[in-house]
C-alpha cells in the first residue's frame, strides 16, 4: 500500500493512503460522470483554449475572459497542456480527476484532525466522495462539478487551508488561502471568513487553545484573512456597485437568476440552508465523545458563517436598492459549510454506525452510488456518461460542433439559437468550448457573464437583437444576419436549413454557411 508522511513541527504526522484515495477518486468520477464544456464549462474551457491557442475566439471572447482575467485557473490548465504536449481535452480530464483526488486528500487531513479511528476517517472521505454531485441549497452550486471549473481547484485548496489551520500550521494555512484566492477569489473570501471565525472560537474556548504555542502566527494569519475578507469585496464595491436599483435590460437579465434572490428560493432550498446549521448546532452543543474538540469549534464557526450569510442574503433581497449587490451571492459560503458538514457526518457514521461491518458500508454507499449515477443519466440523458476526449460523441449537437471545429476557419463566427444550451437533447454543452469557434452571444450562458460584469450589457444586448426572432428565420433573414453581424456560419435545427448552403447535416441539426445578399 502506498503511504506518505507529512512531517510537521508541533503536530503529529499524517499518513495519506494515496493509492486508496486515488482509486476512490476514480470511482467517484466513474459513478458521477464527466462532461466536457457543459454549463459553466462554456465559460471556463474557452478561456483555457484561448491560453493554449491565442488565435482562437477573435470575436466575443470578452464574455468568458471577464471571468478568466480574475483567476490563474485558465493559464494553469492551458499552459500545462502546452508544456506536456497534451490536447486541452486530455489535460482537462486529467486535472478533473486530479482535483477530485486532491479533495479526498484534503478531506483525509481533516478527518484525521476531527477523529482518531480509521473507521471514522474512511467514513468521512467515503461520504464526501459519494455526495460530490449534491446541490448546495439553492445556490446553483454542487459540492464538485462533473466538469472542470475554477471551483474544482478552490474546493480542495480551501479544505487544505482549513486543515492546516486546525492542525496549528498557520503559515501553510495562509499559503493555501492565497493559492485559493489566485484561482477563485470569491471562494477564498468565504474560506478566510471561516479561518477567522475558527481562530476566534479556539481562542475563546474554555479548553486550552489548540494554537497556544503559536499565537503570533495565528494572529498573523487571522489579520491577513480579515484583510482579504474586507478588501476583496470592497474593491468591487468601489468600482462596479451602487445603491441604484437595476433598470432596463440589466434588471431583466439580473432577475433571470432566481438564486440571486431569497424570495425566489423554493421551500426545499431553504431546508438545505437551515438543516445543516441545525445539525451543526447539535454537534456543537453535544460534542460526540469520539470527536476532537476541533469538531465543536468548527461547527460553531460554520453556524456563524452560515447565519451571517443568510442575514446578508435576506438584506440584499429586501430592497431594489441592493440589486447590484445580489451578484456577490453570499449564500455561496454554504459550499464550505456543506463540505465540512459531510466530512463530520461521514466520520460520525463511520465511528458509530458503520464500524467494521462490511454489509453496513455496502447498504449505505451502494444506494448512494446508484442514486448519483442516476442523477447524471437524467441530467445528461443524450450524452455519454463519461465523455472521453478520444471518443467521438453520438449526440447530434456535439457531432455538429466537432464538424465545425475541423472544417471551418479558425476565425469563423457562428450564430446559434440564443437558447441552444436549453434545447432538449443538447445537454447544456457549450458551443465555444467544443467547437473552438467564436459565436454571437447567447441568452443562456453569456447573460450570466452580463449579470456579473454589467459593462458587457450593451454588446450582449446588441448581439441579442441580431438574433431576435431566430425561430422564424428564413434564407433572407440569414442573409440579413450575415450583413449586420460578423457571423458567416450558423447551426440550425431541421427544417430551418431549407434554402441554405449546408455542407453538414445530421438527424437533428445542420451547419450552414451564410453570406450577405449580393
Amino acid at each position: 500500500m502506498v503511504k506518505r508522511h507529512l512531517k510537521e513541527a508541533g503536530t503529529p504526522s499524517i499518513r495519506y493512503p494515496l493509492l486508496r484515495l486515488f482509486l476512490l477518486a476514480c470511482a467517484a468520477v466513474l459513478v458521477q460522470g464527466y462532461h466536457l464544456g457543459v454549463d459553466d464549462g462554456e465559460i471556463y474551457i474557452p478561456a483555457i483554449k484561448k491560453v493554449f491557442n491565442p488565435r482562437l475566439y477573435p470575436f466575443g471572447s470578452e464574455f468568458f475572459l471577464s471571468h478568466a482575467h480574475m483567476s490563474l485557473f485558465a493559464p494553469l490548465v492551458g499552459d500545462s497542456a502546452r508544456l506536456l504536449h497534451l490536447s486541452v481535452e486530455t489535460a482537462v480530464l486529467l486535472w478533473h480527476v486530479g482535483c477530485i483526488f486532491l479533495i479526498l486528500i484534503a478531506g483525509w487531513q481533516l478527518a484525521r484532525t476531527f477523529f482518531s479511528s480509521a473507521h471514522a476517517h474512511w467514513g468521512a472521505v467515503a461520504l464526501l466522495a459519494s455526495v460530490l454531485p449534491v446541490p448546495v441549497a439553492g445556490t446553483a452550486l454542487v459540492l464538485s462539478d462533473n466538469y472542470l471549473s475554477a471551483r474544482s481547484f478552490s474546493a480542495p485548496f480551501a479544505l487544505l487551508s482549513i486543515g492546516f489551520l486546525l492542525r496549528g500550521r498557520t503559515r501553510l494555512a495562509f499559503l493555501w488561502l492565497v493559492i485559493t484566492a489566485l484561482v477563485h477569489p470569491q471562494m477564498a473570501v468565504y474560506c478566510a471568513a471561516f479561518l477567522a471565525l475558527y481562530w476566534y472560537f479556539d481562542r475563546t474556548s474554555d479548553q486550552t487553545p489548540e494554537f497556544a504555542g503559536n499565537t503570533s502566527s495565528v494572529a498573523g494569519v487571522t489579520q491577513r484573512s480579515a484583510w482579504l475578507l474586507a478588501v476583496v469585496p470592497s474593491a468591487g464595491l468601489l468600482h462596479s456597485f451602487s445603491f441604484a436599483p437595476a433598470t432596463g435590460a440589466y434588471r431583466e437579465v439580473l432577475y433571470s437568476r432566481n438564486y440571486f434572490f431569497a424570495y425566489r428560493w423554493h421551500w426545499f432550498e431553504w431546508i438545505g440552508a437551515i438543516a445543516p446549521l441545525l445539525m451543526l448546532a447539535a454537534v456543537a452543543r453535544w460534542p460526540p465523545k469520539a470527536a476532537a474538540p476541533s469538531v465543536a469549534k468548527a461547527s460553531r464557526a460554520l453556524i456563524v458563517l452560515g447565519a451571517f450569510s443568510i442575514a446578508v442574503f435576506l438584506l440584499f433581497s429586501a430592497s431594489h436598492r441592493f440589486d447590484n449587490f445580489t451578484r456577490l451571492q453570499p449564500m455561496r459560503s454554504f459550499h464550505i459549510v456543506y463540505l465540512l458538514m459531510f466530512l463530520m457526518l461521514g466520520g460520525l457514521l463511520g465511528e458509530y454506525v458503520l464500524r467494521a461491518k462490511a454489509w453496513r458500508w455496502i447498504v449505505l454507499f451502494l444506494p448512494l452510488a446508484i442514486g448519483m449515477f442516476a442523477v447524471d443519466r437524467i441530467q445528461y440523458s443524450f450524452s455519454p456518461h463519461i465523455e472521453w476526449p478520444w471518443q467521438a460523441s453520438s449526440n447530434p449537437w456535439l457531432e455538429a460542433f466537432a464538424w465545425a471545429r475541423t472544417n471551418t476557419p479558425t476565425d469563423a463566427v457562428f450564430a446559434l439559437d440564443p437558447n441552444y444550451m436549453a434545447i432538449r437533447g443538447e445537454d447544456t454543452h457549450g458551443f465555444r468550448a467544443l467547437a473552438d469557434r467564436s459565436m454571437i452571444a447567447d441568452a443562456y450562458k453569456d447573460s450570466g457573464a452580463v449579470t456579473m460584469f454589467p459593462r458587457l450589457l450593451d454588446d450582449w444586448q446588441q448581439q441579442q437583437q441580431m438574433l431576435e426572432g431566430w425561430h422564424n428565420f428564413g434564407p433572407a433573414d440569414f442573409q440579413r444576419l450575415a450583413q449586420i453581424s460578423p457571423a458567416t456560419w450558423v447551426i440550425v435545427q431541421h427544417p430551418q436549413q431549407d434554402g441554405l448552403d449546408c455542407p453538414y447535416n445530421n438527424a437533428d441539426v445542420a451547419v450552414c454557411h451564410i453570406s450577405p445578399r449580393p
